[in-house]
């Protein structure tokens, strides 16, 4: 179980690292990240290259015992690279610049910073593929992180070379397009431009490619120094950190190539419900790679300092967000950062080491976590017996999020949003693509899918098929992979199997929040109108009770299905809302809206019986989590009073019997857990 952070030894004097190894020792710690932003450490000017002070501080480490996972250094350009190559900046849709001073102000797809960039790996793998203290690779950080997209006119090349090779022809571009819509037709692929500022909507065909593009350019970065360190011996892991359901990288493709995952996550201690965000993002992580544990590179040992309120992690906060990694797949727990900086935008991050020194709880968290998590038996990296999957899927978030829909939809909030109810309710998740295998699960959840390419259709058909249960949510099968409409309308290839039809989407006014906003852009005022224009919500008759639906109130024509659920008011009331159709041993459940909270928790608790599948635990309060690794149950309150609770077995690190325990807030046990099947 690696425990550990980014540590940043060139912020510091020579003198101090001496001492921070003394310290990591003392805390447990058992790897770092190094060198991440030190290119302008490492290289101070073109061919020039410095190493004396890295070599010191990795033969410190691994003097001390302590491995490292060392960085390329690619991630932020130092000043002497963009002004001797002005053309490594990146520009925004307005054509202006992203200047140096900051990180991450690089074009991707320019020549001088991928030369630049490679020659840095080549030196840093020339030198440290065989140290004994490496014992993996940390290619650049955060890909796209501060800079989603680049517009920049080798962004525009770049951009028409992958569109060469997408359609091979102009001809199949203006098919899949739809160019004769505003007189878009092209006649040469050098006439195509980024999606930059335009008078009004850009053709969401093209917004959903450069999308795709963007993905593939990041990720043929990170291709390109994992290949060089492999040519020069390097035989560690390679890996670059995530960041949870992150809009403009693909993680789901990125994850083929990358050996290990490691994930950053910052839950918000201002939000009592960021325990079940943060769950999501670890499930998914665990997801992309399953069978393979992880590693949790970066998260807050308290508050962090770039949201409006900063507030600091309660006691016993960190270790249970930890722990919650560690149930979930991850077999390393680490920390931005070792020791808090001194200077620039993130010394009020907190860190490993506080400003304030050992004589802090912090600190006194930080070393009982380090004890805690050597003392962990070796926990099993299997599947995660979930039965559950839940489908989220990255060209669909880009396709709903484009312009022009009958409602402006957060996609990644709704996800997360399903994912909570289920959450909620106790039950194993994977989060998984809808193209990928999902013969091993009880039940599928498909929320939002407006985008469903063939091969997704296909399978989720088979599923089914083959004795699965589906539960789709309204707002899915609505556009082809090119985001455009198939012949026949909504629900062309989902439809036979779900036994009826979209026919038109009934939009409300969406709620105020982060998944709605109002046509004009703002907070909505004033109590829900019941009906007319206006309406705002529609409530579904339920084999569970009512729920409140908002978004849309669909308009259903039933074909072979089974109305389990009608509207109740409003322009739509009387219709089907809620249907099933049974195909052999399976069954396909739709349903015309998108529910508000406890109405998701509702439907889905009816799915999940449906399906016959239980809770890990039964009656356990919301505010307790538990997860499965294998046959290791974790159990965790993230509540703010004691919770009293009869558990099955024993205290997997104490041995203790579990038939009574008490939970303070933010504490934690586990306990070995069989599955039914292994038992």
């Amino acid at each position: 179980m690696h425990y550990g952070g980014d540590y940043n030894p060139e912020q510091w004097e020579e003198a101090t690292w001496r001492e921070d190894v003394a310290l990591m020792r003392e805390a447990g710690v058992t790897m770092v990240s190094v060198g991440i932003f030190a290119w302008s450490r490492i290289q101070p000017a073109e061919g020039r290259f410095d190493w004396d002070w890295l070599d010191t501080v990795l033969d410190l480490l691994h003097e001390g015992g302590i491995a490292a996972d060392l960085a390329t250094a690619t991630a932020s350009p130092p000043p002497w690279a963009t002004a001797a190559y002005p053309g490594m900046h990146a520009r925004d849709a307005d054509g202006s610049i992203f200047w140096h001073g900051s990180r991450q102000h690089y074009a991707p797809t320019s020549p001088e910073y991928r030369r630049l960039a490679g020659e840095l790996v080549h030196a840093l793998a020339q030198r440290y593929a065989s140290h004994p203290a490496v014992v993996m690779w940390h290619v650049n950080n955060e890909y796209g992180c501060h800079l989603h997209y680049d517009y920049s006119d080798h962004a525009r090349d770049a951009f028409r070379d992958w569109l060469r090779q997408r359609y091979g022809s102009i001809e199949s571009l203006n098919r899949a397009w739809g160019t004769d819509f505003w007189s878009q037709r092209y006649t040469d692929f050098d006439q195509i431009v980024p999606p930059r500022k335009a008078p009004y909507s850009h053709n969401p065909s093209g917004l959903v490619d450069f999308k795709r593009f963007t993905s593939d350019a990041l990720l043929e970065l990170f291709t390109m120094e994992k290949q060089i360190l492999r040519e020069h011996g390097a035989t560690q892991p390679v890996t670059t950190n995530f960041m949870g359901a992150f809009p403009p990288a693909d993680y789901r493709r990125w994850a083929r190539e990358i050996d290990v995952i490691t994930d950053d996550n910052y839950a918000d201690p201002n939000d009592p419900e960021s325990f079940r965000s943060a769950a999501f993002s670890r499930d998914l992580m665990r997801s992309l790679k399953p069978g393979v544990p992880w590693i949790l590179t970066e998260q807050a040992t308290s508050a962090v300092n770039w949201r409006p309120s900063n507030a600091p992690k309660a006691p016993g906060q960190m270790a249970a967000l930890s722990m919650q990694a560690v149930a979930r797949g991850a077999d390393g727990i680490m920390f931005f950062q070792w020791r808090q900086s001194r200077r620039g935008s993130e010394k009020f991050h907190s860190a490993m080491l506080p400003h304030a020194g050992r004589q802090t709880r912090t600190w006194r968290e930080v070393t009982e976590l380090g004890s805690v998590l050597a003392a962990l038996p070796t926990l099993p990296a299997g599947p995660s017996g979930a039965r559950v999957a839940l489908i989220f899927d990255w060209e669909n978030w880009w396709a709903i999020g484009n312009p022009d829909h009958p409602v402006r939809l957060d996609y990644a909030h709704l996800v997360q949003r399903w994912y909570s109810a289920l959450h909620r309710q106790h039950v194993s998740v994977d989060i998984r693509g809808p193209e990928e295998d999902l013969s091993g699960y009880g039940l599928v959840v498909v929320p939002q899918l407006y985008l469903v390419s063939d091969a997704a259709a296909a399978n989720l058909n088979r599923y089914v098929a083959d004795g699965g249960h589906l539960f789709v949510s309204s707002f899915t099968d609505v556009v082809d992979s090119d985001d455009a409409f198939r012949d026949g309308g909504f629900t062309t290839v989902l439809g036979p199997i779900l036994g009826m039809r979209v026919d038109d989407f009934g939009a409300l006014v969406a709620p105020a929040g982060p998944a709605g906003v109002d046509s004009a852009g703002g907070a909505l005022d004033g109590p829900p109108s019941p009906a007319g224009p206006g309406q705002r919500h529609a409530t579904v008759s339920t084999p569970l009770g009512p729920v409140v639906g908002q978004y849309f109130a669909e308009e259903l024509r039933v074909l072979d299905a089974t109305v389990v659920g009608t509207f109740t008011d409003g322009r739509s009331a009387r219709w089907p809302a809620l249907t099933t159709r049974v195909s052999g041993a399976g069954q396909a459940h739709y349903l015309a809206t998108i529910p508000d909270d406890p109405g998701m928790t509702t439907v889905l608790r009816w799915a999940l019986d449906r399906a016959v599948i239980a809770p890990e635990l039964p009656g356990l309060p919301e505010c307790v989590e538990v997860a499965r690794r294998g046959s290791v149950l974790t159990v965790i309150n993230h509540g703010a009073y004691p919770v009293s609770l009869s558990l099955p077995g024993s205290n997997l690190l104490t041995g203790d019997p579990l038939d009574d325990v008490t939970l303070a807030p933010f504490a934690w046990v586990m306990t070995d857990q069989p599955t039914l099947e292994e038992k």
